[in-house]
Order: C-alpha cells, then sequence, then structure tokens
C-alpha cells in the first residue's frame, strides 16, 4: 500500500503510516490490543484515545464512517454520540437487524480543534486517512462482511479517490474498487448520518434518504 506520512505541527518527525502496528494475524481482539499503540500520524497526541470499531465478529454488513466525533473519543466506542442515535433508527427503518452489523471508522482518532472548552470536529486530511487504511483492510479481512456501506465523504473517498462524490454514487451497488484478498461483494454509498442533524429545514427528506440507501444494502444482504 502506498502511505503518505506527515510531519507533526512541529515538524519534528515524519509519521509511517499504521502499518506497523496492525498485527500481522489480526483478530478483532488483537486489533483491539494493538490499536492504542498506532503512532501512524500525529492524530494520536491530543486525543483521548483510539477508537476501534465494534459489532457482529462475522458481520454480513460493515459500515464505515469518518472518525470518532467527541464522545466516542471520551468513550472509546463508534457511533455513541448523536449521529449514532441516527444511525440506529436509520437501521431499524431499514429492516436492518443490529446483530448482523460491524460499524467503525476510516480514521481511528478524533481530529479537532479547541474553542475555549469545547473540542470542534476537523474533517481528517488525506494523509490521516492513507495512514490508516491498514486498520481498516485489516477490520475487512477478520469480519469478511458480504457488503460494506460508506457512510459520508470521507469514507468514500478512503477507497474511491479525492473525485469521490457522495451525491453521485449514493444508493447504488457497486464492486469493491481496491485490490483486497477480503473484497467484499459489493460497497454502497450514503450519507453520513451527522448530515441528517446539520440538514435543519431538509432533516427529514434527508432521512429518508439516508432510509432509502440502507434498504437497498438490506435488499442485498444473504440469509435471512
Amino acid at each position: 500500500m502506498t502511505r503518505s506520512g506527515r510531519s507533526d505541527p512541529e515538524g519534528a518527525e515524519e509519521r509511517p503510516g499504521a502499518e506497523q502496528w496492525v498485527p500481522a494475524r489480526p483478530t478483532l481482539g488483537a486489533l483491539r490490543d494493538a490499536l492504542p499503540a498506532c503512532r501512524g500520524c500525529e492524530l494520536y497526541a491530543p486525543a483521548t484515545q483510539a477508537v476501534m470499531g465494534e459489532g457482529a465478529a462475522h458481520a454480513d454488513l460493515m459500515l464505515v464512517g469518518e472518525q470518532p466525533g467527541d464522545r466516542e473519543d471520551r468513550e472509546g466506542r463508534p457511533f455513541v454520540g448523536p449521529a449514532g442515535g441516527v444511525l440506529e433508527r436509520a437501521l431499524a427503518d431499514a429492516g436492518i437487524d443490529p446483530g448482523r452489523v460491524y460499524t467503525t471508522n476510516v480514521v481511528k482518532h478524533f481530529r479537532f480543534t479547541t474553542r475555549g472548552k469545547r473540542r470542534i470536529h476537523e474533517s481528517p486530511g488525506r494523509e490521516h486517512v492513507v495512514a490508516c487504511l491498514p486498520w481498516l483492510e485489516a477490520e475487512l479481512t477478520v469480519v469478511r462482511p458480504d457488503g460494506v456501506v460508506l457512510l459520508g465523504g470521507t469514507a468514500g473517498k478512503a477507497l474511491y479517490g479525492s473525485g469521490f462524490k457522495v451525491g453521485e454514487r449514493r444508493g447504488v451497488l457497486d464492486s469493491w474498487p481496491r485490490e483486497s484478498e477480503a473484497a467484499p461483494a459489493w460497497v454502497l454509498a450514503t450519507t453520513h448520518p451527522s448530515a441528517v442533524l446539520r440538514a435543519r429545514e431538509a432533516r427529514g427528506a434527508t432521512y429518508d434518504g439516508l432510509v432509502a440507501d440502507l434498504r437497498v444494502a438490506a435488499s442485498s444482504l444473504t440469509g435471512p
């Protein structure tokens, strides 16, 4: 895999990417144990902790978001904040059993800026996404889901590149765009549930669009 390091803000050190911290023979337990030691990019320093994905060990569906938010960073679990509440409701409305789902993020540390005592979300850069991809690939190797739903632009760009736009690909089943021994049968892009929270006047329509996309995913899952 091609990786791009980035200097720390002080310019003192170049980060190598996460690959050297990922266990050679991953299991979900091994990944969870190894993740806190990762120094693949500079985001580890200000974050409270790295946040591992969670869910069924051999889930039929993997949901991939952007990065942990403030609450996720503090609690050490993905999608436990307001966006997670939206996602939980949308999965239920789409008829997807949460027991068949594994949820994770492309980037495992929270990137933020401070404003007073508040920590404000800041989107990860391409260098953070590239540095962190070995963790996602290891999760795919272990879970081996039938399909993957990409939640939002950062997740989409991680796989398709910088030209990815959610509006152009959402709700459409596609083949896995990267070479991988653990490639799922299909991938589908949709909006991140946080977009529902940001869409004030169009919140209902934005939520309905998310549910409609998840229903496409639900119809493509094998088994009961």
